[in-house]
C-alpha cells in the first residue's frame, strides 16, 4: 500500500495530476479541491494516497489531508458511493464540509455533488454520523500535510508561514479537546460532533473553554 508520496508536481490535468518521485511518475487522481490546491512552481509537494486496486483497474488517489483521506475512505464503505462518488462530494464540500454536513444530517449538501441523489445522501448521513467525531478528532501531525495549503494561502490569511502553521492545528486541536470533554461528560460522539460543528460554524474564534460552554449550553435539556 502507498501511503504517502512527496515529489514534484510535472502538470495537472482535469482530474489528476503526475508526481515525480525520485524520477518515478505517478498519476495521481483526486478531488477538484485538491486539485486546485496542488501547486506546480514549487520543489515538493506532500500528498496522502490510497491505492485502488480492482481486477480491469489500478488507481492512485491523492489527498491533501489525512482528514480528506479518511473521508475518502469512509464514503467508499456507503453502499453505491464508489471514489468517483466520494471524490465527487468531497469536491463540493470539501473535508471540514463533509463533516459538518454529515454530523448536522444536512443530507441536501451531500446531494449538491455531482451525481449523488437524494437516497444515496440520505444513506450517506445514517451510516456515517457515528463515525464523524472520530474524524474530527484527527490533529494533523505533520507540518507536511499543511504544504499544499499554504502555497494557495487557503488555510488562513498569514504573515509568516510558521504562523499559519500554528493557527490550523491549532484550530484541529481546539475541536478535537471539545469533542473529548463532551465525550468524557457522557455526550454521545454523534451528539458532540454535531453541536462542535454547529457551534464553529457559526463562529470559528472560540477558545476550547469558550466551545466546550457553548456547546454544554446547546446539549443541557431545556425547561
Amino acid at each position: 500500500m502507498i501511503g504517502r508520496l512527496r515529489g514534484r508536481v510535472d502538470y495537472k490535468a482535469q482530474d489528476h495530476f503526475l508526481l515525480d518521485v525520485n524520477g518515478v511518475g505517478y498519476l495521481v487522481f483526486c478531488s477538484e479541491r485538491t486539485l486546485a490546491e496542488i501547486a506546480t512552481d514549487v520543489e515538493f509537494t506532500t500528498i496522502y494516497t490510497d491505492l485502488l486496486v480492482r481486477e480491469d483497474l489500478i488507481q492512485l488517489f491523492g489527498f491533501v489531508s489525512q482528514i480528506e483521506k479518511e473521508w475518502y475512505r469512509l464514503l467508499m464503505s456507503v453502499q453505491g458511493v464508489g471514489a468517483k462518488a466520494s471524490l465527487a462530494i468531497l469536491s463540493a464540500l470539501g473535508e471540514d464540509g463533509v463533516s459538518r454536513a454529515i454530523a448536522l444530517g444536512d443530507w441536501t449538501s451531500i446531494k449538491s455533488a455531482k451525481g449523488i441523489g437524494p437516497k444515496t445522501a440520505q444513506r450517506v448521513v445514517n451510516e456515517l454520523k457515528d463515525k464523524v467525531a472520530h474524524v474530527m478528532s484527527i490533529v494533523p501531525t505533520e507540518v507536511g500535510e499543511l504544504e499544499n495549503k499554504l502555497n494557495q494561502g487557503d488555510v488562513v490569511e498569514r504573515i509568516d508561514d510558521n504562523q499559519t502553521i500554528n493557527l490550523a492545528i491549532s484550530n484541529k486541536t481546539l475541536q478535537a479537546d471539545a469533542l473529548s470533554a463532551l465525550q468524557n461528560l457522557g455526550y454521545t460522539p454523534s451528539d458532540s460532533a454535531a453541536t462542535v460543528a454547529k457551534i464553529l460554524h457559526e463562529n470559528s474564534d472560540l477558545s476550547t473553554e469558550e466551545l466546550i460552554r457553548d456547546s454544554l449550553k446547546m446539549l443541557s435539556p431545556k425547561g
